[in-house]
């Protein structure tokens, strides 16, 4: 049996739900560009704050979050945090335009299945991160 992250085509294949998470419009357009070519994902909801990003997980149980670091309210680590505490089935991957150096502290500690910089967001390397976290 494939599961919910199994990116390979399959017809019993189940959808993967993704949550996108960002306070620019723009970069939630971008990233929904990004998941709607990938066969068999769809985005099930988009949130601009931290608190929203944490609600939107209960409500909608994605098996992928596309987190900013940098949101307005709680940070996207804090969220991170509360989502995979509630829900540790739940893959988050965080996003932004820092260096993998230059992550916070925090970052590294909050419960993140990955991190991915903005630019390198493409269908292959989110299948790529999904498929090995």
């Amino acid at each position: 049996m494939s599961s919910p992250l199994d990116t390979r085509p399959s017809s019993a294949a189940s959808t993967v739900n993704v949550l996108i998470v960002d306070d620019q419009r723009p970069f939630r357009d971008a990233a929904r560009t990004v998941v709607s070519v990938i066969k068999g994902w769809q985005v099930v909801a988009e949130a601009a704050s931290g608190e929203d990003a944490v609600a939107a997980a209960e409500a909608t149980s994605p098996a992928i979050v596309l987190m900013d670091i940098n949101l307005p309210g709680i940070s996207g680590i804090e969220a991170t945090r509360r989502i995979v505490e509630a829900a540790p089935e739940i893959r988050v991957i965080l996003l932004s335009t820092y260096q993998a150096d230059d992550l916070p502290a925090d970052a590294l500690t909050c419960g993140a299945a990955a991190y991915v910089r903005k630019e390198d967001l493409t269908p292959r390397v989110l299948r790529d991160v999904a498929a090995a976290s």
